[in-house]
């Protein structure tokens, strides 16, 4: 259904309710197929996807179809499929709006999820335990009506993810859930189907541990696209604004499609080989604005996620084609030395192959979007510098290196590296090696090539830059001097290979104290 007032059409960016959707015009990607498929393929299902993903649409069509709502499915695949559309009892609980941060706000925050949908049934149980407002009404729900209840809860795990740098109250939050969730169990007989989305499948053994038939679709093939835009999709509903957005961008339609998918296409939830999935919130605002920019990440900071990658020992250059077993991708806490768990369930890694022989995935960013905000978020919070400071410093360094200026280009590299958190690990040599690797990634593009640790025959070269016009041999030495760094790179034969290029060749030399965490001298050659 692709909706249009006069001759623009209109995007539900951030619009969550499926009614309103319809009845006011907006574009909907139909998605109705699998909500039948799912109403009469089982009975509890679990689907964890990245925020803004379009979970809350998806729990809000389910709770329409099982309302009866007949009518806002006109011209939708459900219309030919359903044939019955018997109007069920529907609880519906959201936890994605609270503030789980405390013990207290934790129980307000459920009692107000509670109290939304008791009023319907004529409840009143404040004061009550969770698990005793939660059986109370599913049995007020099927005594009065006299029909099997659909229970759907959106992002179940919020009260967990809030908490992953907070053992002690992620625990709490845990067991109460548990005993929550565990109210459908005991009310099995009176259960049409349970619905729960969530970011993660943290704890999702603990909390569900009495639903031994939960059925998790979350990388079943077939369900890859029930939330997201897939690229068939997006040729389908969106194909005369791409032709519009082609026209204001001066390119062809065809690069125009080209440059979206690698913005912002990219996800895979499946082990089999499928489209990718477009993140929608980024792309609807990139067709509504006509402008390609980083629209995800701009609508939340992964903090969490920093915090667990600076406490642990992770090589960050093995992010990308990272290899993970599938116990990896299915748990998460806040003290695991592996934050790749983390990285894949909050959408900044996705699964790039699947290799059956060794059952594991290949996992790695799903686009530049998320690689070039996650990057640019990471050496900000390296370095202790908001991000948009840290992302003028790298333009700063892009020209230096452009126009052959090696004292600048250090100058400002040294400012970086002064930077460096004293909260970090106390691998002082592994917090070097990561900081210049981000800020290697972000300086990358089609006009510079970067690599940090590149091999050659006869050792490692700690920087190697090229650039139209030069080629940066760039030796660190730690507690070291910088005459010691060049002579390695002369003794190494590191230019050796670049003899018959044209460009300039730049060798430096580099001192790094691991006492005071800084550059130290260097010396430039070339």
């Amino acid at each position: 259904m692709n909706s249009k007032t006069g001759n623009t059409i209109k995007y539900p960016i951030g619009i969550q309710t499926f009614s309103e959707i319809i009845t006011q015009g907006y574009v909907y990607v139909d998605k109705t197929e699998h909500v039948y498929n799912l109403a009469h393929g089982g009975k509890y299902y679990l689907l964890s996807r990245p925020r803004r993903f379009g979970k809350s649409l998806l729990v809000s069509t389910l709770d329409a179809y099982f309302s009866g709502k007949k009518e806002l499915f006109k011209g939708l695949a459900i219309e030919k499929l359903e044939q019955d559309w018997a109007i069920l009892p529907v609880i519906r609980l959201d936890l994605s709006g609270q503030n789980f941060s405390t013990k207290k706000n934790f129980h307000e925050c459920m009692s107000y999820v509670f109290g939304r949908q008791e009023g319907a049934y004529g409840l009143d149980n404040k004061g009550e335990v969770e698990s005793v407002r939660f059986n109370k009404l599913l049995q007020a729900a099927h005594d009065q009506t006299g029909k099997p209840v659909v229970i759907l809860i959106d992002e179940y795990d919020k009260p967990i993810v809030d908490n992953l740098d907070n053992p002690e109250l992620m625990d709490y939050c845990q067991q109460n859930l548990q005993s929550i969730y565990g109210v459908m169990k005991s009310n099995d007989a009176i259960i049409r189907m349970g619905f729960l989305t969530g970011v993660s499948k943290i704890g999702k053994l603990s909390v569900f541990s009495g639903l031994n038939n939960l059925m998790d679709i979350s990388l079943m093939s077939r369900y890859n696209d029930i939330c997201g835009i897939s690229e068939s999709e997006l040729h389908k509903y969106f194909d005369e604004e791409i032709q519009a957005f082609a026209g204001k961008l001066k390119i062809s339609k065809e690069e125009c499609y080209g440059r979206l998918k690698e913005q912002y296409d990219g996800y895979r939830f499946s082990d089999e080989e499928t489209e990718g999935i477009y993140n929608p919130f980024s792309l609807l605002n990139a067709l509504y604005a006509k402008s390609i920019k980083d629209y995800w990440f701009e609508t939340g900071t992964p903090t969490m996620l920093i915090k667990g990658l600076k406490k642990t020992d992770a090589d960050l250059s093995c992010l990308e084609n990272y290899m993970a077993k599938a116990s990896v991708l299915s748990s998460a806490n806040a003290d695991s030395p592996d934050p790749v768990s983390l990285l894949f369930q909050s959408g900044y890694l996705t699964i790039k192959d699947y290799q059956p022989r060794r059952d594991a995935y290949v996992l790695g960013f799903p686009n530049g979007e998320v690689r070039n905000g996650f990057f640019d978020c990471l050496l900000a919070n390296y370095v202790n510098q908001k991000a948009d400071t840290s992302s003028n410093a790298i333009f700063d360094i892009k020209d230096c290196l452009m126009e052959g200026d090696a004292e600048g280009f250090m100058t400002r590299l040294s400012a970086f590296i002064a930077n460096i958190s004293h909260e970090l690990q106390a691998d002082v040599e592994k917090d070097l090696q990561n900081v210049l690797f981000v800020i290697c990634e972000l300086l990358t593009n089609d006009k510079i090539d970067i690599e940090a640790e590149r091999r050659t025959s006869n050792g490692r070269i700690d920087l190697f830059i090229k650039t139209e016009k030069y080629i940066y041999i760039i030796e660190i030495k730690l507690d070291g001097t910088a005459e010691e760094a060049l002579k390695q790179i002369e003794e190494k034969g590191y230019a050796a290979p670049f003899a018959s290029d044209q460009r300039q060749i730049i060798k430096i030399g580099v001192n790094f104290d691991k006492d005071t965490r800084r550059l130290g001298e260097w010396v430039v050659v070339g």
